[in-house]
């Protein structure tokens, strides 16, 4: 059966343009928010520009026990509560987390949490039993929601390959180019490039926001 998937604070911007390329390519999405109201609103929006798409909405913890693939699309801020309170929901599920470690007002300079990384804070949060890598950092939602190429890559980071391919073949599933970035260590250039990005939008006002692409691959 395809993977049903999660999508942990659907109800907002990055969320909720993941759970637009996932509805429109036929996949079966949960909408999850701390707000349960919030998630069905979004679920319904969805539904009313696509009709015959699968999406609903509920709280994160609901979200989360019925995804095969978890993707968690929250502010750093809320990052180490939110993986606290769907932690006990993961066994099994290949967890996607794509927190960047913003810190307003100044996201246009890197600035790195204690760990080093958004995403080794999320392995200590978690624990090594939990399949983890994390995605989507450098893609802005609106094009992510956004029908067609995006013109931009996603970098894949994680420690089990296995992993990151399962995630590198939802991608293509999406219409997306995924690749792999190395270890979930390496996912701090990744991070650290969204303040770069962001920097960048703001001095160019890049239409839909600046993105990546690796050059060579053919």
């Amino acid at each position: 059966m395809p993977d049903v998937i999660a999508i942990v604070g659907g109800s907002g911007a990055l969320g909720g343009g993941l759970a637009r390329r996932c509805a429109r390519a036929g996949l079966e999405v949960v909408i999850g928010s701390r707000d349960r109201a919030r998630a069905e609103q979004a679920a319904a929006s969805l539904l009313a520009d696509m009709p015959h798409a699968s999406v609903r909405g509920t709280d994160n913890s609901a979200a989360a026990a019925l995804g095969d693939i978890v993707v968690v699309t929250v502010p750093f801020a809320n990052q180490a509560s939110i993986l606290d309170e769907i932690g006990p929901r993961l066994a099994g599920k290949l967890v996607v987390d794509t927190t960047v470690p913003l810190m307003p007002p100044k996201v246009g300079r890197v600035q790195l949490p204690p760990a080093g990384s958004a995403a080794l804070a999320a392995r200590e949060r978690l624990g090594e039993e939990i399949a983890l890598v994390t995605a989507f950092h450098n893609l802005s939602a609106e094009k992510l929601g956004a029908e067609g190429d995006p013109g931009c890559d996603i970098l894949v980071f994680g420690d089990d390959k296995d992993a990151r391919e399962r995630l590198i073949d939802l991608t293509t599933r999406l219409g997306l180019r995924g690749l792999h970035g190395g270890p979930l260590a390496n996912a701090v250039a990744a991070e650290a490039m969204t303040s770069v990005l962001i920097a960048i939008n703001r001095r160019y006002k890049v239409p839909g926001g600046a993105g990546l692409r690796i050059t060579g691959l053919g």
